[in-house]
């Protein structure tokens, strides 16, 4: 549940970085969040969510 919030909030960071600094529109941020909630509900979607786990736990595995 932390990881799904952590990486909502990233993503809705970028998309509002985009938003403000590269010239997204709304509507384009729109159509992305609607994408995203109509990808969810597809048979991809258990893989895309084991690539964002195993993203996070090299990335958490990390050493700097």
């Amino acid at each position: 549940m932390i990881l799904s919030i952590s990486g909502v909030v990233l993503l809705g960071l970028i998309v509002f970085l985009f938003f403000r600094k590269d010239g997204l529109k709304l509507s384009h941020a729109l159509v992305c969040a609607l994408f995203g909630f109509y990808l969810a509900g597809t048979a991809i979607a258990p893989g895309i969510k084991a690539g964002g786990e195993s993203l996070a736990s090299l990335l958490g595995g990390l050493k700097l």
